[in-house]
């Protein structure tokens, strides 16, 4: 019941296309802007080509992120994010997270089986794709900092919660008093955000989303 009630909320979302044609991704577009691609048969023995375009913080009016869906390079639907566009076989579901696209995935209809959507090469998850292909080791690298850095904030961000929260005397009385074993300055602080921005980033290059580790992070 509960994924019908959101799959008629994803549907109310949806408005029609206008027609317009697809633009190139421009490399200025790199900060906000998404392009994926989808080959499906289009049942004439050919394919159809679909494509997301999701610029985040397009809407000036109120702020949400919206998606576009394009069929063969020309507009075809529009929704809010989070998205769910039915096409043949299944549906394109996706979904912001606060550093970028959490899910850009086709669910077939079954529901047995997901597939994440090729990145456009100029795009930022293009680019990133690419180093993957091109130096998978040194990707494998990169993406285990940006998880290590995630679980060591994680754990400070736990340390001094715990220690603000035992300050508080009802709290006190009852657990005692914890200190944490590090203790960062403002500029340690501000580094430790900088970096935890910049891993949790890049793992949605690959569209990687832990709710423990990205969501604690956001």
């Amino acid at each position: 019941m509960f994924e019908e009630m959101r799959s008629r909320r994803a549907a109310r979302r949806i408005t029609s296309g206008d027609g317009r044609p697809l633009k190139r991704f421009r490399w200025w577009q790199l900060p906000y802007r998404s392009l994926f691609y989808l080959r499906l048969p289009d049942g004439d023995d050919g394919q159809a080509l679909y494509a997301v375009d999701v610029k985040r913080g397009q809407d000036q009016t109120s702020g949400e992120a919206e998606a576009d869906l394009y069929l063969d390079g020309r507009h075809h639907a529009r929704s809010k994010l989070p998205a769910a566009f039915p096409v043949p076989g299944g549906t394109v579901e996706v979904r912001l997270s606060s550093f970028g696209l959490r899910r850009c995935h086709y669910v077939t209809a079954q529901g047995t089986a997901e597939h994440l959507l090729v990145p456009d090469s100029a795009s930022a998850e293009g680019r990133r794709a690419r180093l993957d292909q091109a130096h998978p080791t040194l990707s494998r690298v990169i993406g285990i900092v940006s998880l290590t850095v995630l679980v060591v904030a994680l754990v400070l961000l736990a340390a001094q919660l715990a220690e603000r929260l035992t300050e508080v005397p009802p709290v006190a009385e009852r657990v005692g008093a914890f200190t944490s074993p590090v203790r960062l300055s403002f500029w340690g602080n501000a580094v430790l955000t900088l970096v935890t921005l910049t891993a949790s980033t890049e793992r949605a290059l690959r569209l990687r989303y832990s709710r423990l580790f990205d969501g604690a992070a956001g």
